[in-house]
């Protein structure tokens, strides 16, 4: 385990790291998850072995602190991912992110240019979505106000989404879960669409088959590769992981 301190309280950043050869591969989690039970497996794959890879938790969820003075916005998740892997001594870094996760590093990789070297985006948040009503699949957690979810939303969260998910999330701090939602719902401006489709790095976009993005063809057209994953749903490197790490190690350098 590596930690690096991020914020001005003192919190740190913590990551589970495999040692092996630069340029580093970093993994990002989506949103009540934390990167090593999601990704453990895609690390240590034979096809991806040897690569230095960092598994980071951000900032209030799984290792890492949980500091009460953050905003928690996914421009301050990407400000701090991005001081913590300059720490590491990990720049120009390919980062796999999943979900919520794949919002950090496009903020990132736009606010951060000596840090990104490409992108592979995991079934990604790329557009603002209104809080409520809960969507199908949704954790609803942005549908409540911040007190409430702390008093007692979460419990109606805890049984939407059931044990699997809940199995992370309940290990987040529930004012940062909230945060980070609520963000996430809200998104970027210019939206993480348009950051994406103008960053001048190599990007990918894996996705379920049959669940393509919206308007995938102006991504495709930006330059953004497309690739779909038989046999998975949103959390695609548990669901087929297989074809998740040889569908990853076609597109590292």
């Amino acid at each position: 385990m590596r930690d690096a301190t991020v914020h001005p309280s003192g919190a740190r950043m913590r990551w589970v790291e495999l040692p092996g050869a630069d340029p580093a591969v970093v993994y990002v989690h989506g949103l009540g998850a934390m990167s090593a039970p999601y990704y453990a497996a895609t690390a240590a794959h034979p096809l991806l072995g040897g690569r230095r890879s960092l598994l980071v938790d951000l900032l209030g969820f799984g290792i890492s602190d949980r500091p009460a003075d953050f905003s928690y916005t996914l421009e301050a998740h990407a400000d701090t991912l991005a001081t913590a892997l300059r720490q590491a001594g990990a720049s120009r870094a390919s980062l796999i992110a999943h979900s919520m996760g794949g919002a950090v590093a496009i903020v990132l990789a736009a606010r951060h240019p000596d840090i990104a070297e490409r992108l592979i985006l995991v079934d990604a948040n790329l557009d603002p979505y209104p809080p409520t009503p809960v969507t199908p699949g949704g954790s609803g957690i942005a549908s409540h106000t911040e007190d409430e979810f702390v008093d007692h939303g979460w419990r109606e969260v805890r049984d939407r989404v059931g044990p699997h998910w809940w199995s992370t999330m309940r290990l987040a701090d529930r004012r940062a879960l909230h945060r980070s939602a609520v963000s996430l719902a809200e998104g970027t401006d210019p939206t993480m669409r348009e950051l994406l489709m103008a960053l001048p790095i190599p990007r990918a976009y894996l996705y379920p088959a049959g669940e393509a993005p919206a308007s995938a063809g102006d991504l495709a057209a930006a330059g953004v590769g497309l690739l779909e994953i038989p046999d998975a749903g949103h959390n695609v490197m548990l669901d087929n992981p297989e074809a998740f790490a040889r569908a990853i190690a076609g597109l590292l350098p």
